[in-house]
């Protein structure tokens, strides 16, 4: 689907733009596309600028974080230079981390591991491998990445590899 405008001169000379939300089907018989009109918005002198922006909000839900924000800084001129910069997944972490509160394994990976040396708290690295076999399921080495890119957990910012 697209977006265009077309052109027709009147009796007098003048010529009127029309702009038009189309879509391409291909023709059986002919064997080339063929634009179908699904909606016309309507003379470009006469068109109802809120409309077309309102239409743009509505089909942004269904985009990426970074694709809806930038449709949203287009139609919005009042937003500025907003520039995405990354999101991270949380719900699942976070219903994760309410249970492993609830079954309080954080208290009985701490007692059985009280000494180490390592730079990540144990109990979080054992938190994040659990939470990657839960929600997006990898080796235990691609668990670092995961955690680096792809989801938030509050305190554990990276893994060590060692874990």
């Amino acid at each position: 689907m697209y977006i265009r405008t077309i052109s027709r001169k009147n009796k007098d000379g003048s010529s009127v733009t029309y702009v038009q939300l189309a879509h391409n089907e291909r023709h059986s018989e002919k064997g080339f596309s063929v634009a179908k009109v699904i909606y016309n918005f309507g003379r470009i002198d006469e068109l109802d600028v809120e409309q077309l922006r309102r239409l743009v909000k509505s089909i942004s839900r269904f985009l990426s974080p970074q694709d809806a924000l930038e449709a949203k800084a287009a139609v919005d001129h009042s937003s500025g230079d907003i520039q995405f910069k990354s999101c991270r997944s949380f719900g699942g972490i976070y219903l994760l981390d309410a249970l492993w509160r609830q079954l309080r394994l954080e208290s009985v990976i701490e007692k059985d591991i009280e000494q180490s040396n390592c730079r990540t708290p144990i109990s979080k690295a054992v938190f994040a491998m659990t939470s990657n076999r839960c929600l997006a399921p990898s080796s235990k080495l691609a668990v670092t990445e995961w955690v680096e890119r792809d989801v938030y957990i509050p305190g554990l910012p990276v893994i060590d590899i060692q874990v």
